[in-house]
């Protein structure tokens, strides 16, 4: 079987998600789309350039979305005009109409597979592709906290100089300011995180800010961030081309709440198998139901 991924969106962030596609040779076919379609032929075109360089052969087309009605997969890397915004429900209208405008033409293509959304604020506009496409909330999910957790486990790594792969737990909530650490999840080689830090003084609340305020940073250096997020995509894409029911934190629906935000789930071949809700603790508790309403309200004033 072709493995076969749709990316709209052939900016920074859509770009690296098909170049970590092409050099780590996850698919087959890229189909990748903008309404700059110079700049998504270039990219394409970029793309191809590196065939004889890379271990496996990927196939790029560009522009033509019939090419998505066989996709397995499709990833939605759409983003505003302006980058620079600290919170990245600021980013809404902009976002909003842009994917009001492209599932239509998606579902249109004849495209059932699972759709990716990195666009920002990723679990609101989530839901929106959900609503309007009318596909299951399974078919359906965000990178949501993927890369906070990846921040996450690179603050505790550098603080205890462990590597971050042996650092597991779980950002949890909205992506974005009012997502939270979930510290109870945190440990290190199974053992919990605090246990670890034993007397160090550990400076929880710093160390939160600074996994929430990574993005903010990156972003005030070079203007965009796309490594880490195209990385953490594509670690996505493969779970569901080689059905690998691994666990990642996502955007995933959450039934008691009504909103998709940022919790562990199982990736397959259809997208979500199930969520795993961790058991927090009574503050993460409160943390979790206060950061769902947050997104609740975003949606709530974006219709």
């Amino acid at each position: 079987m072709t493995r076969k991924v749709g990316i709209i969106g052939a900016g920074h962030v859509g770009a690296d998600v098909a170049f970590s596609l092409v050099t780590q040779g996850l698919c087959d076919v890229i189909v990748l789309l903008d309404e700059d379609e110079r700049k998504a032929a270039s990219q394409a075109l970029e793309l191809r350039d590196m065939a004889s360089l890379t271990a496996s052969r990927v196939k790029v087309i560009a522009n033509d979305y019939s090419e998505l009605q066989d996709a397995n997969v499709l990833v939605i890397a759409v983003g505003p005009k302006t980058l620079l915004r600290e919170d990245r429900l600021e980013e809404l209208a902009e976002t909003r109409a842009a994917v009001r405008d492209i599932i239509p033409r998606v579902i249109g293509s004849g495209f059932g597979g699972v759709i990716v959304n990195i666009t920002n604020p990723c679990d609101v506009i989530t839901q929106i592709i959900q609503q309007t496409s009318g596909f299951l909330h399974s078919q359906v999910f965000g990178t949501g906290t993927s890369l906070d957790t990846a921040r996450m486990k690179r603050v505790v790594g550098e603080f205890f100089d462990i590597d971050p792969k042996s650092v597991t737990g779980y950002v949890m909530g909205e992506h974005g300011e009012s997502q939270f650490v979930a510290w109870s999840t945190v440990t290190l080689g199974g053992r919990p995180v605090a246990e670890v830090a034993g007397n160090r003084d550990v400076d929880w609340a710093k160390m939160n800010d600074a996994v929430r305020g990574g993005g903010w940073e990156i972003l005030q250096g070079k203007g965009w961030t796309s490594f880490g997020i195209a990385t953490a995509t594509a670690r996505l894409v493969d779970a569901i081309l080689s059905d690998a029911h691994s666990v990642y934190p996502v955007s995933a629906w959450d039934e008691g709440l009504n909103v998709y935000i940022g919790q562990p789930a199982v990736i397959g071949k259809h997208g979500i198998v199930q969520t795993l809700q961790p058991e927090l603790t009574a503050y993460e508790g409160v943390a979790y139901h206060a950061s769902a309403r947050v997104i609740a309200a975003a949606l709530k004033s974006e219709k």
